[in-house]
């Protein structure tokens, strides 16, 4: 393939949910709600790049200037680290994950530009740049390996900065109840509120319960979910950012529900369930609803795929 020859590329990258209770910037979990973009190279001379978008009623579209879009930004950052070229391309974006919601709406901009820039180039994709890279633009990793791959991941960062993972199937049978209050919540900001240091107790207490999720996922002990979601790092010192989280946190057991936990930095919150959805749904935003803050929810499945796409150029070493 010619990298200056006129085509599009169409890429569908998975919403994501991290942390999963305890498991703090390693776990990470797709999920199947999705940013669709149509990448075209323009072929005519001097063209520039330019992006158009639609994003999810009532919430901000990704922005589309070449140097505000997060897409054409990990474009960049790829093709510098990677040293190849990139010719000018035209963005279509239909984004249908909620930006600043905890749903991982940045990462998966930041896949699809990774991705994308190795199509557009006429590269051989090598998925662990793709991931390096998304990483350094996301700031962690876990959000972008589970788009990137897809199912439930698990992410670590070695000593020389360079990140792995390890990729695992989510039970069919468990679906994520997503509740969103209308209320955006910046990652940086969420972050600001941890501290810099823990308790040792924590600590361990995180440690165990981010060990027990993967065990009990491994051995079908679903009754064991409840208590493996169960944190002390970063959700209690975020309940004051999002009016109702407390409460969201604390819905009781009921039928069907598996266990609840803050999705990423929020102020979106998910609960693990077998059955009862809606009534799930609707109990977690009500507890939103209590404190001033519309609410929306939807059921979910786990996108065991990360990114698709139907064009048999964008092939990998």
């Amino acid at each position: 393939m010619t990298p200056n020859r006129e085509f599009s590329i169409d890429i569908r990258v998975p919403a994501s949910t991290a942390n999963l209770g305890a498991g703090f910037d390693c776990l990470g979990l797709a999920l199947d709600l999705y940013l669709h973009v149509r990448a075209t190279v323009i072929s005519m001379p001097g063209a520039q790049a330019v992006a158009r978008s639609r994003g999810v009623p009532g919430t901000a579209a990704l922005p589309t200037s070449p140097e505000e879009n997060l897409i054409f930004r990990a474009m960049t950052h790829t093709a510098e680290h990677e040293g190849f070229h990139l010719p000018p391309v035209r963005l279509a974006v239909q984004n249908d994950i909620p930006v600043a919601s905890g749903l991982g709406s940045s990462a998966a901009a930041n896949v699809a530009g990774s991705v994308l820039a190795f199509a557009v180039a006429g590269q051989l994709l090598a998925k662990e740049v793709a991931l390096q890279c998304s990483a350094e633009m996301e700031g962690h990793a876990d959000n972008v390996a589970a788009a990137l791959l897809g199912g439930l991941v698990v992410t670590f960062t070695r000593d020389d900065g360079s990140v792995d993972v390890v990729q695992k199937r989510w039970p069919k049978m468990i679906r994520v109840v997503v509740v969103t209050p209308k209320f955006t919540l910046e990652t940086k900001k969420s972050r600001a509120v941890l501290p810099k240091t823990i308790d040792h107790a924590d600590a361990v207490h995180n440690l165990q319960r981010s060990a027990l999720l993967l065990a009990a996922l491994d051995e079908r002990r679903y009754d064991l979910l409840w208590d493996a979601l169960q944190d002390r790092v970063h959700q209690s010192y975020r309940k004051a950012l999002i009016p109702g989280l407390d409460e969201a946190l604390a819905v009781p057991r009921m039928h069907g529900l598996m266990g609840i936990a803050l999705s990423g930095a929020g102020p979106s919150v998910i609960a693990l369930a077998i059955d009862n959805f809606d009534a799930i749904g609707k109990e977690i935003a009500r507890r939103f609803e209590s404190r001033g803050l519309a609410a929306t929810f939807r059921t979910l499945e786990a996108a065991q795929e990360g990114f698709t796409t139907s064009d048999k150029r964008l092939r990998q070493r």
